[in-house]
């Protein structure tokens, strides 16, 4: 697990707006909440939005975008994620990081994420974030993308860190493994259980957000848990279970960018580099 809480005063203008919290109060060091990224804090994919910039820049074609988001697609709505599929979703993952220096990737993080990710931020759900900030409490996002980009992400938001996928790392650069597994399902609330125990945190006091089913364990591991946009299988736990229930998206609820998240972001990603093979390493020096 790998956490950032590096502020570094980048938060973007329309964000800056939003997070200024009318009055100081003292921090709650027992308290903190933990959002998921793709649908439930951003409309989308975060990996999807990285790979729609890196097309932009030519790292690889608009029409290897659609095929991969076609893949995606199917992958989320035919498979069922038993431990084969997170197998393939971690392979996969390899093949995306192998050979990028961690520098390039956070830096074209941060231009993408002003450039296509900001704009999709769900405003009600930065609001609910901006709220636990307001009460004194620390907020991180958990995510199965890499770590980098949640970090890029946080900071941008201006939120206390990020919680994601870790890819080993020699010299400054990636090395194709991963250290652990996909911050994915379980991977999510033992993490955050993890970090609850460095930080002093008590979990009963925490909250957790998520759109997804997939997450039930992270928001079974907190004192108050909210569905945010959620699909089906979620929203009937959350009525089961009296759980608070956000939903920001208008129109049919059936209407949904159609792009992946949780473990097919992952697939998407080893999509996206073996697109880049070629280039990478003569872009990036």
């Amino acid at each position: 697990m790998t956490v950032s809480t590096d502020r570094r005063g980048h938060t973007a203008g329309w964000a800056e707006t939003e997070a200024a919290p009318a009055t100081p109060v003292a921090p709650d060091p027992t308290a903190a909440a933990f959002f998921d990224v793709d649908n439930t804090m951003m409309q989308g994919a975060s990996i999807y939005w990285f790979a729609r910039g890196l097309a932009a820049r030519n790292y690889f074609t608009t029409g290897d975008l659609a095929r991969f988001a076609w893949q995606q697609l199917r992958f989320r709505v035919l498979a069922t994620e038993h431990a084969g599929d997170m197998s393939q979703a971690k392979e996969a993952a390899l093949a995306f990081i192998e050979g990028w220096r961690v520098d390039d990737v956070e830096r074209l993080a941060e231009e993408i994420f002003d450039e296509l990710m900001a704009p999709r931020i769900w405003a009600g759900t930065r609001r609910l974030a901006q709220r636990h900030l307001d009460a004194g409490e620390r907020v991180w996002l958990v995510s199965a993308a890499p770590v980098e980009i949640g970090r890029v992400i946080a900071s941008r938001l201006g939120l206390t860190g990020a919680i994601g996928t870790v890819a080993e790392v020699v010299d400054g650069a990636y090395t194709g493994r991963l250290v652990g597994d996909l911050m994915h399902g379980p991977a999510k609330a033992e993490a955050v259980t993890q970090l609850a125990a460095v930080e002093g945190l008590d979990l009963a006091r925490c909250s957790a957000y998520s759109d997804s089913s997939n997450d039930l364990p992270m928001l079974s591991a907190v004192g108050r848990a909210v569905a945010v946009n959620p699909d089906g299988a979620l929203l009937r736990q959350a009525r089961q279970r009296g759980w608070e229930v956000r939903d920001f998206r208008t129109g049919r609820r059936a209407v949904k960018i159609a792009v992946p998240s949780t473990a097919a972001a992952g697939l998407l990603a080893g999509a996206v580099g073996a697109g880049m093979a070629l280039q990478k390493r003569r872009r990036l020096r």
